[in-house]
Parts: C-alpha cells; structure tokens; sequence
C-alpha cells in the first residue's frame, strides 16, 4: 500500500473507533454491559 492508503485507512479506524465508543457509552448501551459484568461477576 502507498502512504495515502495508510493515511485513509487510519482516518476510517478513528472513525469506526470514535463511532464504537460513542455506541459503548449511550445509555442503554452501558447499562446493558453493567448487567451484564455484574452477573457474570456475580456481585
């Protein structure tokens, strides 16, 4: 790949990753993950 490939594929991952992490803290989303560690805990 040439240095401008590099370049768009690292700008479509901070995307991809700042999309996932806004997903990961929106409400729903991360009460649903908090059950879900705290049953597998067990606490």
């Amino acid at each position: 790949m040439t240095t401008a490939e590099y370049a768009v594929g690292t700008v479509a991952a901070v995307a991809f990753a700042g999309l996932l992490l806004a997903v990961v803290k929106s409400g729903p989303v991360k009460s649903a993950l908090t059950k879900i560690l705290v049953s597998a805990l067990g606490t």
